[in-house]
């Protein structure tokens, strides 16, 4: 086994087919799956896994250049969106509002991956944006580094706290 590293073999399988700005859902438990989505089924109970312990695991195993959820969660959630900030801080990605329906009818469809939990955390629904490791591209002597990335690396070597914004 190799510690630290995803162990679920689907899962390792799927996320191994990300690319920079893939977008993996990670959905709570009765969240409308396309028929046809690349679907990891994490749940296997009530609440068990939770989509937090998803996020958690994530955050170590991808780079993200953005985190996208409905408004509702910052709106009347706050618990779960300062559990956001707390796993995304540092990440160097911004918060983006995506309302629930455009979860269903328009990310969901187009997701290279779909993670579902076993969680009824009302609106834990969760857009990641792929990204490559800002520190690991644009380091030739010669070369103009991109500004999406200067502010990637800023955002991260600040420790920057995301704020969803509408």
């Amino acid at each position: 086994m190799i510690p630290n590293r995803i162990l679920h073999p689907g899962l390792a399988q799927a996320m191994a087919t990300v690319g920079h700005g893939d977008i993996v859902l990670v959905t709570d438990a009765g969240f409308p799956i396309p028929k046809d989505a690349n679907r990891i089924d994490l749940g296997f109970y009530a609440g068990l896994p939770d989509v937090i312990d998803i996020l958690k695991m994530l955050r170590k195993e991808m780079f993200v250049e953005a985190i996208g959820f409905d408004t509702a969660v910052r709106d009347r959630h706050p618990d779960l969106y300062k559990t956001f900030q707390d796993i995304y801080t540092g990440a160097g990605a911004p918060f983006l509002a995506i309302p629930h329906e455009e979860l269903v009818e328009v990310v969901a469809p187009k997701a290279k991956v779909i993670i579902r939990s076993g969680s009824f955390n009302a609106w834990a629904n969760v857009a990641l944006t792929a990204a490559t490791d800002p520190f690991a591209w644009f380091n030739e002597p010669d070369i103009d580094i991109l500004p999406a990335y200067v502010e990637r690396r800023r955002m991260m070597r600040e420790n920057v706290v995301p704020e969803l914004k509408d």
